[in-house]
């Protein structure tokens, strides 16, 4: 789709933010780069806006148009300033040298294009408006890769994000060759580029061109077990291809469950990681000609655990995922026409908020199993999943109390560690069944337990 330099600079010119810079006073020049310039090249409304200025004193007249406080991004020598307001965030560098070098210096020639807030000109040296027309992303020079590597897991990001655009061959094959680099950078960076390409609308097919390239067992080497598995056991169903594939349906069915990124992207690492265990629990029972991976989500959960702890995910993120994975052959478990409403009532009370978080995972890798197609099996399932979605909801209504709290066991003798809360989930389990229906229950119960310990 191609733009002609006038269009581009009346979309420009019509931006709010655009429009209130162009009223400044400066001492030196401002430019906005980047990927606003991108977007509004796609016809999209940009929430991000990237400015290189030629003079420092200019920061205080930025801040004076927006009325907000800059604050400091990055460390020295290379600062940037981000100014936040409603909603807008403006990213400020300053130019070490001419415009034209900043843009070569940048990380590929779609986000090299620079608009002259004053002059009202467009500098696109790299042809990178014509690339942005053809749909393709390339590097300015090879460099920019070694100086920093992780543009090559960016550049894979791009691909995931934006829509029909590809990776030139050359910046390919460069990925290829030096993806051993992407662990240079911080591990917080590579794991933002990572969030951004597990909840893309492309995700799979962003994740299978980490895999060609492969960045992906860069970053995880864990997977590649599962992949080698796949290659020596001959599975016509792959463990590894399944768990790729799953990502096809998490933006399909997420439009049922209406769930916000941040939770949809706890999902994603959960289906990531929901079967590394299998590399090692594999059996075959050759009087049945079965295979088995008994337990495997235990040891899903310890080898996800370790991936989580090396990429700096926060506690809170960690302890959901591996909830989800820990759990995530429940649906399955309860599928058949033999399931009773007591069951899944207790999944529900056991999950609690994350109960559709774990629908919306099943869905995925059942449907990433069976290449998205419905046969006995998965209609089961799937019928399975609305029934504990209405049971859900029910239970949104009036969630079940909690009877006992730590305080309440500690009071009664309990030592303060794991057995507490061992301890709460025998007590919710028979509040779920009926067994205990009030406080009194639950403190004698506890009582029981107790003396067992």
């Amino acid at each position: 789709m191609e733009i002609s330099l006038q269009t581009l600079k009346n979309r420009i010119k019509r931006e709010g933010t655009v429009k209130k810079i162009r009223q400044g006073y400066f001492n030196g020049k401002v430019y906005l780069v980047g990927g606003a310039i991108r977007e509004l090249c796609l016809n999209n409304k940009p929430n991000d806006f990237d400015l290189a200025l030629s003079n420092h004193k200019d920061l205080k007249i930025m801040e004076s148009l927006f009325g907000a406080s800059a604050f400091v991004l990055g460390k020295k020598p290379i600062q940037a300033y981000r100014i936040v307001r409603d909603e807008v965030s403006i990213d400020i560098t300053f130019l070490n040298s001419t415009i034209e070098e900043d843009l070569l210096r940048r990380d590929f020639t779609m986000n090299a294009v620079a608009y002259d807030i004053h002059e009202d000109d467009i500098l696109d040296y790299t042809k990178g408006i014509d690339d942005i027309s053809k749909g393709i992303i390339r590097y300015p020079a090879k460099d920019t890769l070694k100086n920093d590597p992780l543009r090559m897991l960016k550049a894979i990001r791009h691909f995931s994000v934006l829509k029909g655009f590809t990776l030139d061959n050359e910046l390919k094959e460069t990925i290829i060759g030096w993806g051993h680099l992407i662990n240079q950078p911080a591990k917080e960076r590579i794991k933002y580029e990572m969030d951004r390409i597990i909840v893309s609308e492309n995700a799979s097919e962003g994740l299978r061109m980490m895999e060609s390239t492969g960045m992906m067992f860069e970053i995880f080497p864990e997977l590649n077990l599962l992949k080698q598995m796949d290659i020596e056991k001959g599975f016509i169903l792959e463990t590894y291809g399944h768990t790729i594939d799953g990502f096809k349906y998490l933006k399909k069915f997420n439009r049922f469950y209406r769930l916000d990124e941040k939770t949809l992207k706890d999902i994603g690492y959960a289906l990531l990681f929901h079967d590394l265990g299998k590399a090692y629990t594999f059996s075959f029972d050759e009087q049945k000609s079965l295979v088995h991976f008994f337990y495997h989500e235990r040891f899903s959960c310890e080898i996800a655990s370790r991936i989580m702890e090396r990429l700096r995910f926060s506690s809170h993120e960690t302890k959901t995922i591996l909830r989800l994975i820990e759990n995530h052959m429940r649906i399955f478990l309860i599928s058949s026409n033999e399931s009773t409403e007591k069951a899944t009532k207790r999944l529900v009370y056991k999950m609690g908020e994350l109960t559709p978080s774990l629908i919306l995972l099943t869905l995925c890798d059942m449907y990433g199993s069976s290449g998205g197609k419905n046969n006995r099996s998965t209609r089961l399932v799937k019928t399975k999943c609305n029934e504990i979605m209405n049971a859900y909801n029910e239970w949104m209504k009036e969630p079940l109390p909690r009877l006992v709290n730590g305080y309440d066991l500690i009071a009664l003798g309990f030592i303060e560690g794991p057995g507490i809360g061992k301890a709460l989930n025998y007590i919710l389990e028979k509040q779920i069944s009926g067994e205990i229906k009030g406080k009194e229950d639950a403190l004698n119960y506890a009582l029981t337990l107790l003396g067992t310990q």
